[in-house]
């Protein structure tokens, strides 16, 4: 089983999607600064998780998401959280 996570950072409003096997571990590793790409950003809100059956579906969730209309549903479901 995999999941597409998207984070987004309380210090910097900075939108984060990825994919793992193991979404406790992952997001602990977000926030202790061990992924390079967005250490310095912590402290993350976990805003969506999708899960999948395997990492190939969970790399498509994880394009789409990158792409513009991915960024316009990640738009609706942070107006959903506020």
């Amino acid at each position: 089983m995999y999941f597409v996570y998207i984070i987004k950072s309380r210090k910097t409003n900075f939108i984060y999607k990825g994919i793992t096997q193991d979404i406790e571990k992952r997001i602990a590793e977000h926030e202790s600064g061990q992924n390079m790409s967005i250490k310095g950003r912590a402290p993350f809100d976990l805003i969506h998780v999708e899960v999948c059956n395997n990492r190939e579906e969970a790399r498509k969730y994880e394009k789409f998401f990158k792409t513009g209309w991915g960024r316009e549903i990640i738009k609706e479901i942070l107006n959903e959280i506020i």
